[in-house]
Formats: C-alpha cells, structure tokens, sequence
C-alpha cells in the first residue's frame, strides 16, 4: 500500500488459464495494486504474460480464478454490461496498433468512446476531441484520416482516443512497440505528461528497459508470475 494514495485497480490472486488438451496458464496468482497518480511498467520476456495481464487489469479478460477490483468494486459476477461501462469511464486503452478507424477523421476517432459514454453533446464532444488532438501537437490534421499521417501521430491520436472519457487510468500495451526512436520518445513524454501533469496513472506493458527504467515503478513478470515489483526514484527527462 502507498501511504495516502487510493488503489484504482486491484488483482487478487488472478489466475488465467487458456482451457485446452494442454492448458496453456497465462498469469499464475497474481497479486498486484495500482494507485493513483502512478507511472508503471510492465516487464518480463516474450510470453511471460505482460500482456494478459494488461488485459485482465482492464477487463478485456477475465480471469479463470481470483478477483480483478476497479476502485474497490469486485467484477467477476457483474453483467458484461457493467463491465463495459467502467471500461468507457474508468479506462482508457493504447495499444501497440492504433486500431484507429479508417473512414472517420482523426477527430472523428476521438470522439467515438464519447459517443459510447454518451454523457456530451456532439458540440462538446467535438470541442474535447479537437482540445485534445491540439495538446498533442496535431491541430493542424483535425479534418486528416488516419492513412495521412506519420506512425508517431497515428499513436498520439490513439493517446487522444484513451483520454477522450478522462479516465483515471490509461492502459498502454507496447505502446511504442512499432514507432522509431524519435516517435517513441515522443510518445513516451506525452504518457509521462498524462501522469505528472494531469494527476492520471498509466500502466504500460512494454519491451524497452531503457523506458522502463525512467517509470516509477517496475513490475517483472517471468512464466506468469510477478518475480519483482520495484519502486524507484523518477529519471529527469532529457
């Protein structure tokens, strides 16, 4: 426990087993709490579940045993229905590929998980989307589609998407995984801007230890299992 920080996400004793004639366990009792206000890293060699986990944590899966809280409430026996619910307002996802949608225009993109949530009008929703794509340094591509712009803007437009609900929390699956050096940094400051300037906490499965190492905390996973979970000193920025 952090000493006057709430707990977001909760994993108690998760378990996630792929059923099979070989069954195939993807995360092995997992015990882990995400706070508010942090910077985490999720780390461990191809297969080792970082993934899974993710997705778990985000209630993209569920988890064969054990118990996944977000804010205290348990959701293995909650409707499929609620569940989604606390993904579009609690959650926002990144993932290695964009996912963007090909026919709308990037703001377009960015308004869809306001659409879903429903709480805005078009105008608001607009108004949000085109505020959020202008912080990122794209206010020149509102009207663009996705297949007019680099890969780094591809990813920084789907950084726009995560936070169009304001969730508290941002789920980033390799989220620099397919960008070159200079997007990747780009992308990294903008997550590290997400948790230092706007209070939020980002969670990001990642392969790059020299990223890794400049977040706060670091969770080491190995065959399913967490091995280590570290705190550390923030790096500066350079």
């Amino acid at each position: 426990m952090i000493v006057g920080k709430r707990s977001l996400i909760e994993a108690r004793d998760v378990t996630r087993i792929l059923p099979g004639i070989v069954p195939t366990t993807l995360v092995r009792d997992i015990d882990l709490a995400i706070f508010e206000n942090e910077f985490v890293a999720i780390t461990g060699p191809s297969g080792s579940g970082k993934s899974s986990l993710l997705y778990l944590l985000g209630l993209l899966d569920m988890p064969t045993s054990g118990e996944v809280l977000i804010n205290g409430k348990a959701t293995a026996h909650m409707e499929e229905s609620e569940r989604a619910a606390i993904r579009l307002s609690t959650l926002g996802f990144v993932f290695q590929f964009h996912f963007l949608l090909p026919e709308f225009t990037i703001c377009e993109n960015v308004m869809l998980p306001m659409r879903a949530l429903g709480q805005l009008s078009r105008g608001a929703m607009r108004e949000r989307a085109e505020m959020l794509l202008s912080s990122l340094g794209l206010a020149d591509h509102l009207q663009k589609r996705p297949d007019q712009l680099s890969g780094g803007q591809r990813q920084r437009v789907a950084v726009a998407r995560a936070l169009a609900n304001d969730p508290a929390v941002i789920l980033a699956d390799e989220p620099t995984g397919s960008l070159d050096s200079v997007s990747s940094e780009q992308v990294f400051k903008i997550l590290d801007d997400v948790v230092h300037s706007h209070g939020k906490t980002v969670v990001a499965v990642t392969h790059d230890l020299d990223l890794a190492a400049r977040m706060e905390r670091r969770v080491h996973l190995v065959d399913g299992s967490i091995l280590t979970d570290e705190r550390r000193a923030l790096h500066p920025l350079t």
